[in-house]
Formats: structure tokens, C-alpha cells, sequence
């Protein structure tokens, strides 16, 4: 095994992706895109339904929430048709999932059902979220070298940031060119032609070689890996490596990812989870322009202001896929985590000093601003950008499927549970307080950072367990 990775490593470490390997990846990151359209795209219409569906600050938050719910589902059930019809047939149901619930979404009306038919539509537009959340990384991480892999897996990323960017892009465009009364169903309705596109492009790519391999279609999976590689020696080491990991996969008569063997990353995918969403990120997503609105911004404004900040995360993002594979996954962890805590507590600051007898002054909307985009480059830079490479990295072949499914499970339960609690707790106590929660959450990731979390860059996925420090007496027969 060390002996193929060294030959792996010295003879095409100067060589890119192949071709077929970079198209798939791309195809499979056009899913994020829509991921990100589809979570981003409800911050400019909150007003409207508000307006629309009369609705309190209770009930917009479980309106916002509906489609996070659907996440956790998607989330959790995704492994099983991932494992048993394939990576790329889970693809295609994706794509479908997310053209339904944008045509849905849009056309809600009294006739169709009204609130509720709206809340079914985003909540399959989440089913598709939460599954493409498992699914896209898994497939980009089981199709991509090593030495490519955080590059690669992270285009699922970019684009899921890409996709926020354009869905705020999408929603100010929209509301300064269409009357009021429809443009938040334009808004919604526009996601239909992305997840088409998807749908088509999903037929261009091929299976992955390690799911065929694990099904028994062995020269089958051999036939994908010659095309996904770039020389003869290349597909002998890496088809050597799938044999072995399934040779040690098959030692083990039944397989439980609860298991002792699996404890320690299962608590490393649990943990970057819940603290990625912990951050306070998607209560920002979802409400950036209501918090430009507290903070004093005008309706228009805060449009635009959303959209800075998408443009932020979208730089920050391709800076840090640019060095991922090169600083490795911890680094950047810690990069973010001091980002977080810098720009959280200036803007906890700011809206406890500025309650309801203060104001807010032109400085302070200002500083609020500078504040949420260093916020948002800093999870853009750390968490946005390992997450999933991270988690669909640290588990063996056999239950990545169902690793990757628990961590976005826990990813999406968080994310629903701030987005549904954030208006609430703003209105309530004041969205000092709010900020202050985040803060003092990201304390405890910095920590968990540099006591807990191992660096996993450039590491087989075969070799995963010496890495993680899984001791070797765990994949014996004996066990």
C-alpha cells in the first residue's frame, strides 16, 4: 500500500486532473450551486410572505425553516439510495427534486393551497438540498486523486457559495424590475432552469469506480477508473487501493457506523457540523438584508448590502480552495474560527450598544457591514470551505455514504434550528444578544480545533485510518 501511494505520489504529482475527472466535478458542483440558490434565495422575500401569507415572527421563521427541515430528511435518508442505486441515479433525483420545488414555490397561491402548498414545495427544495449536501462531495471525493481532492470536493462549495451570490444577485435584480406583488415568485421560479440544466449534464458524467466496485461490477468500475486516470500506472495504483480497502471492508461481517471502530470520526464529522452552523451562518443567510434593516439600512440597501456580501464569500471562498490542498484543512479551521470570533463580537457590540433608546448612527450601520463581511469571509475561508471535504474525506469507502449522511444530518438540524430560533431571540432580546450566543459558541470551536481536529490533507482515502489514529487491530477479523 505505502509502496503504490509512493509510486502514485512521485509519478503524476506535477499532472492535473484528467479531463473527465475536472467535468464530472463540475457537474457534480453545479448541484451545490443550486444547494446555495435554493437556501439563499428566501432572504428577499421574507417581507412578501410576511405580507402575503400573514404571518408573525414565529411563523416566518418556520416558513424559512420548512426548507431546512426538508434538509434534515434529505440529509439523513441520502445515503440509502446513494448506496443502492448509485451516486450518479441520486444525482438525477436531486435535480428533479430542485426543478419541482421552484416551480412550486412560485406558483403558491389560495387556488393551489396557499401557505401550506408553498411550505411543501420548499420543504422538497430542501429534501434536494440535504441530499446533494451528501451526495455531491461523496462523489467528487470517490472520483478525484488525492492530491486533488480539497480542490476539487471544494468546487462543490464555491459553488454552493456561487449559488448565494447569484440568489442575491437574483433578488435585487428582481425587485427593481418587477412589480412587487409577483417578484418574490419570480425569485423563486427563476431556480427552475439551473436545476434542468443539472438534471441534462448529470447524464454526461459516469458512475463512481468505487461504488461499482463495492457492487461487485468490477470491470466495470476498472473500465471508469482507466477513464478517470491519466497513465497506465496511475489506474494500477489507485484499483490496487480500491481492492485493498474492500478487502479489509469485507473482514468485517456486519458494519455499523456506530461501531467503536467508527467512534472517532464520527464524533470529528458531529463536531464540525453542529459548530459549523453554530456560527450563526444561516441565520445571516436567511436574514441578512432584515439585519441591515435593524441595524438602520433602508429595503433597497439592505438588497444590495446581501449582495456584498454574497460577492465576499464568493472571493474568500476561491482564495481558500486556492491553498486548501496546500495550508491543509486544520489551518484554515483556525483561520476562521479567530475571524468568527473578531467579527461577532464587534457586531454583538454594536447592536447591544445601539438598543432600541440608542439607534443606530450612519457609523454604526457601517461598522454592522464591515462586521457581517468579515463574518462572512471568515466562514467562507474556515468552516465554509471544509466542511464537506473534510467529512466525506475521514470516512472509509464503506460507510461514507452513511457518514456523510449523519454529518449533514447534524449539519441541517443546527441550521434549522437557528434559522428557526434567530427571529425570535432578535426580537425578543435584541440581536446583541443573538450575535453574543454565536460568539461564545465559536470559543468552543477554536477550541475543539486545536485540541481535537487532525489535518487530513493530500491523505488516501485508503490510508484515512492511520491518519485519524484508528489502530490496525481494528480491521482484523478477530474484531
Amino acid at each position: 500500500m505505502a509502496e503504490s501511494s509512493t509510486r502514485l505520489g512521485s509519478g503524476v504529482e506535477s499532472r492535473g486532473a484528467n479531463g473527465l475527472v475536472l467535468r464530472s466535478a463540475l457537474v457534480a458542483a453545479l448541484g451545490g450551486l443550486l444547494f446555495g440558490f435554493d437556501t439563499a434565495v428566501i432572504s428577499g422575500t421574507t417581507g412578501a410572505l410576511q405580507r402575503v401569507f400573514d404571518l408573525g415572527g414565529f411563523g416566518l421563521g418556520f416558513t424559512a425553516a420548512t426548507a431546512l427541515i426538508g434538509t434534515i430528511v434529505g440529509a439523513l435518508f441520502a445515503g440509502y439510495p446513494s448506496n443502492r442505486f448509485g451516486r450518479k441515479k441520486t444525482l438525477f433525483a436531486i435535480g428533479i427534486l430542485y426543478f419541482a420545488s421552484a416551480i412550486g414555490s412560485g406558483i403558491a397561491t389560495e387556488d393551489t393551497g396557499g401557505w401550506i402548498f408553498f411550505m411543501v414545495a420548499r420543504f422538497v427544495g430542501g429534501i434536494g438540498v440535504g441530499a446533494a449536501s451528501v451526495v455531491a462531495p461523496i462523489y467528487t471525493t470517490e472520483i478525484a486523486p488525492a492530491r486533488l481532492r480539497g480542490r476539487l470536493v471544494g468546487l462543490v462549495q464555491f459553488n454552493v457559495v456561487l449559488g448565494v451570490l447569484t440568489a442575491y444577485l437574483s433578488n435585487w435584480v428582481l425587485a427593481s424590475l418587477v412589480a412587487d406583488s409577483v417578484a418574490w415568485r419570480w425569485m423563486f421560479l427563476v431556480e427552475a432552469a439551473p436545476a434542468l440544466l443539472f438534471f441534462l449534464l448529470v447524464f454526461t458524467v459516469p458512475e463512481s469506480p468505487r461504488w461499482l466496485y463495492g457492487k461487485g461490477f468490477t470491470d466495470h468500475a476498472y473500465h471508469v477508473l482507466s477513464r478517470l486516470t491519466k497513465s497506465p500506472q496511475e489506474l494500477r495504483d489507485e484499483f490496487a487501493e480500491i481492492e485493498e480497502a474492500a478487502a479489509l471492508d469485507r473482514s468485517w461481517r456486519k458494519t455499523s457506523l456506530f461501531s467503536a471502530r467508527y467512534r472517532k470520526i464520527v464524533l470529528l464529522a458531529v463536531g464540525i457540523a453542529a459548530f459549523n452552523q453554530l456560527s450563526g451562518i444561516n441565520a445571516v443567510t436567511y436574514y441578512a438584508p432584515s439585519i441591515f434593516e435593524m441595524a438602520g439600512a433602508s429595503g433597497d440597501t439592505a438588497l444590495l448590502q446581501a449582495v456584498a456580501m454574497g460577492v465576499v464569500n464568493l472571493i474568500a471562498t476561491m482564495a481558500a480552495l486556492s491553498v486548501i490542498d496546500r495550508f491543509g484543512r486544520r489551518k484554515l479551521m483556525i483561520i476562521g474560527s479567530v475571524g468568527y470570533l473578531i467579527s461577532l463580537g464587534v457586531v454583538a457590540s454594536i447592536f447591544l450598544t445601539s438598543g432600541p433608546d440608542a439607534g443606530f448612527t450612519s457609523t454604526s450601520s457601517v461598522l454592522v457591514l464591515l462586521g457581517l463581511l468579515v463574518f462572512i469571509a471568515a466562514h467562507a475561508f474556515g468552516q465554509g470551505s471544509v466542511i464537506w471535504v473534510f467529512i466525506a474525506e475521514i470516512f472509509p469507502n464503506k460507510v461514507r455514504a452513511q457518514g456523510q449522511a449523519l454529518g449533514s444530518f447534524v449539519h441541517w438540524t443546527f441550521a434549522a434550528i437557528t434559522t428557526w430560533t434567530f427571529p425570535g431571540i432578535a426580537a425578543g432580546l435584541g440581536g446583541g444578544i443573538a450575535f453574543l450566543i454565536f460568539f461564545l459558541c465559536m470559543v468552543g470551536q477554536l477550541i475543539w480545533v486545536l485540541t481535537k481536529m487532525p489535518e487530513t490533507k493530500q491523505v488516501p482515502l485508503e490510508e484515512m485510518s492511520d491518519t485519524l489514529g484508528l489502530p490496525k487491530s481494528e480491521f482484523t477479523e478477530s474484531k
